[in-house]
């Protein structure tokens, strides 16, 4: 009898014990796993689309399957939600099969199986929609005229009806934190690839892409820059190398984007610029970009200028002289360089996380020395393997806090190279220039960010 009572003590102990290492799991890395690369299978394939196989402690084989948020099932094998995309459906698993035009996919080929299906449903031997290359939504390949051609499936967005935008009247009293719509994010579902991180606009809503027209009428990409107001953005000085004598008529500024060499009318917002504001005191005489800060005031169309929807929020201005403690974990965002050196630029709207650096640190002889000032701090990771790069210029560093809420503490500057050892990047300290914003734009309650009033 104390024997049988011993066993059971045993293995339920044993069961808890391995629930818990599921939920410490669940509650650390798996957010960042990939859905569909081969090289990130579960344990002999038996859970799919990234779940993670947890044996049990006492056999040491396949218990049940830990699954990714969107994916249940014996083996992870159906996804939630499938009859809609979030983002630009990196993660869709649904059984789509047709495309725009109304025509039926067909089968994706081994090649594309191997490379980029092999943990998908019956690893990928079907003809359903997927992003597997990175483009705006889950797309296939249909048959015209005797050719192979890729077309984008018809699969609605999740969530688009449920929206309710903001009132368009000015609120005539300060917005307390629980009435704010600044700073909210619509999706945090992110894919992890080779050098960096593929985000949902979804994810970083106030990123805005700068362009330059060309005298040949070509429009350029320039600088990042965040959303903080319905006709405002905040931007880097350094964006604008002609200085005051930037024709604002020669730049617009496209909201809700996903990627810069395609377009989507049905979530982007894009308007010309009315007016840029550089900072008096932005000096680049000694290389540090001192007072790296410009406002981009967008043009109205018919009265409005950025209208809140899934894709395009404000991001929150943080208190003045607000400071941030050493170590704290904060997103920046851009359509930067994958890697120091490249020639191009990502053609997608990348993330990644860094931490804040101690002012001392980053102030040290074998780091910036004295060409980081107090307009300025400095922020990396710890193995140096996530930074800004080139690019990513203008573009926000923000935190969360408490609440949910997201922050804009910095504007992507400089730094000596991306991701190299030591060389952390520098941003502006947003807090040393909250009354300089409020008189540029003459908006009431600058530390709210809110989307109205409009002008």
């Amino acid at each position: 009898m104390i024997n049988t009572m011993s066993s059971a003590v045993f293995l339920c102990l044993l069961a808890a014990l391995s629930t818990a290492e599921a939920g410490l799991w669940r509650h650390g890395k798996r957010r960042r796993m990939p859905v569909f690369f081969s090289s990130f299978d579960s344990l002999d394939g038996v859970c799919l689309n990234g779940g993670r196989s947890v044996p049990s402690f006492v056999t040491g084989k396949h218990l049940y399957c830990e699954c990714l948020d969107g994916f249940t099932g014996t083996h992870c094998e159906t996804a939630k939600g499938d009859s809609c995309v979030e983002g630009i459906g990196l993660y869709y698993r649904g059984t789509v099969s047709k495309s725009v035009s109304g025509k039926t996919c067909e089968n994706w080929d081994s090649q594309i199986r191997n490379r980029y299906l092999s943990s998908d449903l019956h690893s990928g031997r079907h003809n359903y929609c997927r992003n597997i290359q990175y483009r705006l939504r889950p797309w296939c390949y249909v048959r015209k005229t005797y050719q192979l051609v890729k077309e984008y499936c018809d699969i609605p967005r999740c969530d688009v009806d449920s929206f309710t935008p903001a009132p368009s009247a000015a609120p005539t009293t300060p917005q307390t934190p629980a009435e704010q719509t600044c700073g909210q994010r619509s999706s945090r579902k992110q894919m992890k690839i080779v050098g960096g991180t593929v985000a949902a606009v979804e994810s970083h809503p106030w990123i805005a892409a700068i362009f330059w027209r060309t005298k040949s009428k070509e429009n350029v990409f320039r600088c990042g820059g965040t959303l903080i107001s319905a006709c405002w953005v905040v931007t880097a000085a350094h964006c604008f190398p002609e200085g005051s004598q930037a024709r604002h008529r020669r730049f617009s500024v496209t909201l809700g984007k996903n990627a810069l060499n395609e377009s989507d009318p049905t979530v982007e917002q894009t308007f010309r610029v009315e007016q840029i504001v550089i900072h008096e005191g932005f000096n680049n005489s000694e290389q540090n970009y001192n007072n790296d800060i410009a406002l981009l005031k967008l043009l109205a169309k018919h009265g409005k200028c950025a209208e809140e929807t899934n894709w395009v929020k404000t991001v929150c201005l943080p208190p003045p002289l607000q400071s941030l403690q050493p170590g704290v974990t904060c997103d920046i965002a851009g359509y930067g360089k994958e890697k120091f050196g490249l020639w191009y630029k990502s053609q997608y709207l990348r993330e990644a996380q860094v931490n804040i650096l101690a002012d001392d640190v980053c102030r040290q002889t074998d780091y910036y020395g004295d060409m980081v000032n107090n307009n300025m701090f400095c922020a990396a990771l710890p193995d140096w393997s996530q930074d800004a790069c080139e690019g990513d210029s203008g573009g926000p560093l923000v935190c969360e806090v408490p609440n949910g809420l997201f922050f804009l503490f910095g504007i992507i500057s400089w730094g000596d190279g991306c991701a190299k050892e030591n060389r952390p990047g520098v941003y502006t300290r947003v807090t040393n220039y909250n009354t300089w914003i409020a008189e540029k734009t003459r908006l009431p309650s600058i530390t709210a960010g809110t989307m109205f009033p409009q002008k």
